[in-house]
């Protein structure tokens, strides 16, 4: 028997879309976890953020196993709640059509499997939107297609798709309202094991990083 704190996954996909925004309420939760695309971690330097800074703050879980093996930890109860923000129209897509072929696509599926809520900060939201580029704001108009999935998406079980920054801070806020609080429970494997045995890459954060009191 060990101490257990459920915590929040957060997934960032390869864009841009607030994506600084995003990572600010994603690194000031308490029990925040990232996991981070392939894509996410090309895009990151171009918007002034290190991977390195993320790691020293909280735990970073990074695509480059084939099995997605971080993902297990959803079995164990490990998360009570799954944020994607921000979501590509390449993983809405995905997601809506049941594909789970990326680290964040995969713990999409975990948790409508295991029944965990999940929050989605899709880029692609309305006819016309403003984005923030590499060096600018720039103008973008989503295909009916990537708005489909959109929908798609947020009429799945257990799927809340917010369509602006300020609606994913309250969603958050009212989810870690109700949120598991720490339990003792049983764990299969301890989470170094799980990791270790599957060949994943996990990064921790120095003692006592990402583990912050609410508030």
């Amino acid at each position: 028997m060990q101490d257990v704190k459920p915590r929040l996954a957060w997934g960032i996909t390869g864009s841009g879309h607030f994506l600084k925004e995003s990572l600010e309420i994603a690194l000031a939760l308490p029990h925040c976890d990232l996991f981070l695309t392939r894509a996410a971690e090309e895009i990151l330097p171009m918007y002034g953020i290190s991977l390195a800074s993320l790691k020293e703050r909280t735990r970073v879980y990074r695509d480059n196993t084939a099995s997605s093996v971080p993902v297990g930890l959803f079995y164990y109860g490990h998360y009570h709640t799954v944020v994607i923000a921000p979501a590509t129209s390449n993983t809405v897509a995905k997601c809506a059509l049941g594909l789970s072929d990326s680290l964040v696509s995969n713990i999409f599926a975990q948790a409508g499997k295991t029944r965990v809520p999940t929050y989605v900060f899709a880029c692609d939201t309305e006819p016309e939107m403003d984005t923030e580029a590499p060096k600018d704001w720039v103008k973008v108009y989503p295909r009916a297609i990537d708005l489909d999935y959109t929908r798609r998406v947020g009429e799945m079980e257990g799927v809340t798709v917010l369509h602006s920054i300020d609606a994913l801070r309250l969603a958050i806020e009212a989810r870690l309202r109700v949120a598991p609080r720490p339990t003792l429970g049983e764990v299969h494997r301890d989470l170094d094991a799980l990791i270790g045995e599957g060949g994943g890459d996990i990064d921790r954060p120095a003692d006592g990083a990402g583990e912050r009191s609410p508030g």
